[in-house]
């Protein structure tokens, strides 16, 4: 995806342009050549007044955590900025307004409440806002955990879906100490362009319901809507396109008493405020037994979807993030959203892209906000919010998706350079999130096929080939490439165990052992020399591959 040098909502100048963060903040970004799971920044440094004679003479390669993780503009700093400042709140408000209908939405599709739902959404963002470890993205209620959680609520009702909740936090804040976040460094970049543009794709397919089976009026607004988000922007940027449109579009059709439909079509909003319980459910090894896999299936999937996003905000705002910190503050939000009878959830993208990339907020203000202002709005003013024409909401959506999808890598000039199995993950990432409506099946799939075909692939690299022989009675081979389970199966069928001399040499300066299944390929060709009376000599191998074959050899059954 291609990322804007400057922000929606920004200026040259300005600290989110070029992500000081402090005094010190042009020389990080001047040193910084790449950022690791977990923010570190790694570029190469010059050695200080304690590094040796030897490395003094030039740069060497550190990798050292960022003076601020994320790298970018601070909550205080902002609070400093009044430009900044407004930019943060409207950028919150914004998302407030997109929040609404989509927490009703997941509600249905779990079959709960739509308060749930609501509520959800409240307690998520604002306390993703202070634990989390990516500034300015939006946690709330999602699809995902309302998919996952719906079969429980259907057989046993809500307080066993809170405590799902509770216990699918508690497991996500366990995973996140562990550092299941490091994890996400195995996660390929065609994986990566897969999962943004089926999101894009999923974002799109959500809103069509709202252009089927409509008022014919319906559609001019959303082309009006469109166009205020795509050319606001080159008018000026002190307020945000979306919520202009969802502003312009509200009072036209409250002026012109135009029937569309609105907000308040979608399910009803709460009157009070949410309230602290604790789930009425037995606490016995059974009730345990019928939430674990529920709960489970929340940690995974909302950790999954929250760190593919923070990945993606890292991306779009050029900036790095804690992804263990993401981790298990995702677990506190849950754990405080199930004790206040919300549904559950985790990072959700189209709402995050509406903030950081429409709205070009950068800090956790905007994340606080967004939950603030959900509560006031649905609580406060209902009755106001009640008559936002849905036609509003789908044409920031509609706007988010097409600024979300990687096009250029579906250009045609992109397609013949990239390598078919670069192409080939991509595309089973998408087609299997599109198919399942779940963006964990598709990246898991996609992990998966990305894995296969890398085996594939460095397993025909491995080459046996017969060098000069020193005697008459001496034959040997050399073997280079990475021997694995994939390349070293075929190895024992590249020797003349029987036109071979006596002694034989198979000399692997050039290859690597990475696993039991070599030791035992190289243990049966030893056994297939010995069975004809010659002798095998292994030479070359590194500290590494000698070690483990020491470990191993002849311990494996025989060669099998």
């Amino acid at each position: 995806m291609s990322t804007p040098t400057t922000p929606p909502g920004t200026s040259p100048g300005t600290p989110s342009d070029d992500h000081r963060g402090g005094p010190d903040g042009g020389a990080r970004h001047a040193l910084a050549d790449a950022t690791t799971a977990d923010g570190a920044t790694v570029g190469t440094v010059p050695p200080g007044p304690a590094e040796s004679a030897a490395e003094s003479s030039g740069g060497r390669r550190r990798v050292s955590a960022p003076a601020r993780p994320h790298g970018g503009i601070s909550v205080l700093e902002a609070l400093k900025d009044p430009r900044r400042l407004r930019i943060e709140v409207l950028a919150g408000l914004v998302v407030a307004l997109a929040l609404i209908p989509e927490a009703i939405a997941f509600s249905i599709i779990a079959g709960v409440d739509p308060r749930l739902g609501l509520f959800a959404s409240f307690t998520m963002a604002v306390t993703i806002s202070f634990l989390g470890g990516r500034p300015a993205m939006i946690s709330a209620a999602t699809g995902a955990t309302a998919l996952v959680v719906a079969p429980l609520v259907r057989e046993q009702g809500v307080e066993y879906l809170f405590a799902a909740v509770i216990l699918g936090g508690v497991v996500q804040v366990v995973l996140g100490v562990l550092g299941v976040a490091r994890l996400m460094r195995f996660i390929p970049r065609s994986v990566m362009v897969g999962f943004v543009n089926a999101l894009a794709i999923l974002i799109f397919m959500s809103q069509v319901p709202q252009l089927v089976d409509v008022p014919w009026a319906v559609y001019p607004l959303v082309a009006v809507g469109i166009a205020v988000i795509v050319l606001l922007p080159r008018l000026t940027t002190a307020v945000p396109s979306p919520l202009v449109a969802i502003v312009a579009l509200t009072g036209f059709v409250v002026l012109a008493s135009v029937t569309v439909p609105d907000v308040g079509d979608q399910g009803e909003l709460p009157q009070d405020l949410p309230s602290l319980l604790f789930p009425d459910v037995p606490l016995s090894w059974e009730t345990l037994q019928l939430v674990a896999p529920y709960a489970l299936g929340v940690a995974v999937v909302g950790l999954l979807e929250s760190l593919m996003t923070a990945k993606l905000v890292d991306d779009v705002t050029d900036t790095g993030s804690s992804k263990t910190r993401e981790a298990w503050g995702q677990g506190g939000a849950n754990i405080v959203t199930g004790f206040f009878g919300g549904l559950g959830g985790c990072a959700m993208i189209g709402q995050t892209m509406i903030n950081v990339k429409s709205s070009g907020a950068r800090t956790r203000i905007s994340t606080f906000l967004a939950g603030v202002f959900l509560l006031l709005l649905v609580v406060v003013l209902g009755d106001v919010v009640a008559v936002i024409p849905m036609a509003a909401l789908v044409a920031v959506m509609v706007m988010v998706s097409v600024g979300t999808f990687d096009w250029h890598s579906v250009r045609p000039a992109t397609l013949r350079r990239m390598p078919l199995s670069e192409t080939a993950v991509m595309l089973s990432t998408v087609a299997v999130t599109v198919a399942t409506h779940n963006l964990a099946y598709g990246v898991v799939v996609g992990v998966l096929v990305a894995m296969t075909l890398f085996a594939r692939r460095v397993a025909h690299l491995t080459e046996v080939v017969e060098v000069a022989q020193p005697d008459e009675g001496t034959r040997v081979y050399a073997v280079t490439g990475q021997l694995f389970f994939a390349s070293s199966n075929d190895l024992v069928h590249q020797f003349d165990y029987v036109g071979d001399p006596h002694d034989v040499v198979i000399d692997l300066s050039g290859a690597n052992v990475w696993d039991a299944s070599t030791v035992a390929t190289l243990d049966a060709i030893e056994t297939k020399y010995a069975a004809r009376g010659k002798t095998v000599r292994i030479t070359g191998l590194d500290e590494h591959s000698a070690r483990r074959r020491d470990r191993l050899a002849g311990h494996l059954g025989g060669g099998h």
